[in-house]
């Protein structure tokens, strides 16, 4: 890298608004870190991962903000927890409230394993990736990537007037890819709705939600109409048992249609059940003639359509009478991830020898000198790492990434760091390849570091850039946030050009003839000279990782 100066919601839903019922935090949203009766701690371990926040929570389930100690990364991390049907103990075992609902319970869990299953079977760039899942505690819990952006519901309404055509045809193009991945495996996602629609800060759209466990809950305690969404779920929806109206690939077309209605016109379709006898709906034909081109609004009026068979009956038919192609895969990362996995990075052209031989090492160690293994083995990666552990737990900090990937000598960096204290932000960074070690910020045209508790930090400022230069790789970050300024001279950082740096080898013989407790490159405290409390040495820190890739 390089520098250059200068909503509504039902109760029925999965996650809250201020999570934006997805797996996300948006960008006008702040990130709980109080949690609530049935959450787990902040500091709680589950696995590899330690919870670090509340994304939002519903109904059926909590979603965690945590931090893979495995990977070094952020995730969302998913638990199934009904809370009508069942309660935390002290520790964090999930129990059932009563006998009578261990078969719903049960039914539910089974439902979440199976939700599990199926996404971490799909691979596409507008569906939620599951990185893996397990059952803990009486419960069960997936982890997947951590997405930034904000609901189409809001995207729209922030608009202010409809999108185009061009930009409808684009949304389309992703999620009728999306939905034919589904529908080959006889998978129907039967909750397409303007909220259950993520659009990412690079523009993509992700398909949220499945809800399969709460649709199974509701389905043995309450009646259908709960589970469906007015206005988006198709005839077939309501009446499951009619023969002469099973569900398929053509109830998600008409969901899909009703939100490209509702993105049109402002307004809700008519429920289809209120359509049956006398249909009051206004078509888009009629509804935004002159502002689209007929054929596309004819389109999708056919795919409005009540009964099942006057639709299209496959998204390939759609598609075709749309005009729309498939979209290249190459336009589309596979993963929004502040990691590729192992597999991942021996598949990417032009990865470094450096980067197979970490990862050698990792399962193969290499025997050592004895005078080598005597000392204290420098690795500037997992100084970060050291400086994240011995961190204060109960002062929060959270790092929100714009975009996790960047392609060299084209794409900017950009974050934004919160804290639940306030106090002095500084970044630190090991660039790609372990190539060199910085202290970002503050720095030389920037060195205004306080920030406020709960105030969001955006960065780089206005004053400076930060744009991915290489090698390809990850760049590894941390953010501390310290109640009082800090001073890194004992780290030997060097204060030589627009950024502050560590030099390597330095910094390699300082780590190995350090004897404090604390970690060396955390710095010390600089506590005012006629302070009469004790000197608070201690730091919140969030750790993330932005990865640089070639064209």
């Amino acid at each position: 890298m390089t520098s250059k100066p200068p909503h509504d919601d039902s109760e029925n839903s999965e996650l809250t608004v201020a999570s934006q019922r997805t797996l996300a935090v948006s960008s006008q949203e702040t990130l709980i870190t109080q949690t609530g009766e049935n959450a787990l701690p902040i500091g709680t371990t589950l696995e590899e991962f330690e919870i670090i926040g509340i994304i939002g929570w519903g109904g059926f389930g909590i979603v965690y903000l945590a931090y893979d100690h495995s990977l070094h990364r952020q995730v969302a991390l998913k638990e199934y927890m009904p809370h009508t049907l069942a309660i935390r103990d002290k520790s964090t075992v999930v129990s059932i409230k009563s006998e009578q609902h261990k078969e719903t319970f049960q039914a539910g869990l089974r439902s979440f394993i199976n939700e599990a299953r199926l996404l971490a079977h799909f691979d596409h760039p507008s569906l939620i990736k599951v990185y893996r899942f397990w059952e803990s505690n009486g419960t069960a819990y997936m982890a997947m990537p951590f997405y930034q952006g904000v609901t189409l519901k809001e995207t729209l309404h922030t608009m202010g007037t409809p999108p185009d055509e061009k930009w409808l045809r684009s949304l389309l193009g992703q999620l009728l890819d999306a939905l034919s991945i589904l529908h080959k495996d006889n998978c129907y996602h039967r909750d397409i709705s303007p909220d259950n629609i993520l659009i990412l800060s690079d523009g993509r759209a992700l398909l949220l939600d499945f809800g399969a466990a709460r649709r199974v809950i509701s389905d043995m305690t309450q009646s259908l109409t709960v589970i469906l969404k007015p206005g988006y779920a198709p005839i077939e929806q309501y009446d499951s048992e009619a023969v002469s109206m099973t569900q398929g690939p053509w109830t998600d077309i008409y969901a899909l249609a009703a939100v490209i209605y509702f993105a049109i016109t402002g307004q809700v379709p008519t429920p289809s059940v209120s359509r049956l006898l006398s249909d009051p709906l206004i078509p888009l034909s009629k509804a935004a003639a002159n502002r689209y081109s007929a054929g596309f609004l004819k389109e999708i009026d056919r795919a409005l359509a009540v009964k099942p068979e006057d639709r299209p009956q496959n998204v390939d038919e759609l598609r075709a009478l749309l005009h729309i192609a498939k979209q290249p895969a190459e336009q589309h990362p596979y993963s929004v991830t502040f990691y590729v996995s192992i597999i991942a990075l021996i598949a990417v052209a032009g990865i470094s020898s450096f980067v197979l031989y970490e990862l050698y090492k990792e399962f193969y160690p290499l025997p050592q000198p004895t005078e080598m293994v005597e000392k204290r083995q420098f690795d500037p990666v997992k100084v970060l790492d050291e400086i994240y552990k011995n961190r204060d737990p109960t002062h929060i900090v959270t790092v929100l990434v714009e975009n996790s990937q960047a392609r060299i000598n084209k794409d900017e960096l950009h974050f934004t760091i919160q804290s639940s204290k306030p106090g002095y932000v500084y970044l630190l960074t090991v660039g790609t390849g372990n190539s060199n070690f910085y202290l970002f910020f503050p720095n030389a045209v920037d060195k205004d570091n306080y920030i406020k508790s709960n105030e969001r930090l955006a960065l780089p400022r206005e004053k400076w850039k930060l744009i991915a230069k290489g090698p390809a790789g990850a760049n590894h970050f941390i953010a501390i946030v310290s109640n009082h300024p800090r001073d890194f001279t004992e780290a030997g950082l060097q204060h030589i050009d627009f950024f502050a740096e560590f030099p390597l080898e330095q910094a390699r013989q300082l780590y190995h003839n350090y004897t404090g407790s604390s970690p060396l490159f955390a710095g010390k405290a600089i506590c005012p000279p006629n302070s009469s409390g004790e000197c608070l040495q201690s730091y919140g820190a969030a750790m993330f990782s932005i990865e640089e890739t070639e064209e």
